[in-house]
């Protein structure tokens, strides 16, 4: 799956894939074939972090 680089177009297009079709990060990453480790550590080095309560990164 080719998913944006840039970590804001990325939060962006995860939040947008969470909030319109996955209950969770962990659906989300399966049915795209992701890396839900290294997603989460890319986006943690801008300060975005996967809240599962409200099924977004903040």
């Amino acid at each position: 799956m080719n998913i944006p680089n840039d970590p804001i177009m990325l939060v962006s297009y995860l939040n947008t894939q969470l909030r319109d079709f996955y209950p969770n990060l962990e659906d989300l990453c399966k049915s795209l074939d992701l890396d839900q480790e290294a997603i989460c550590a890319k986006l943690k080095a801008v300060d975005y972090s996967y809240d599962a309560a409200a099924n977004k990164f903040v």
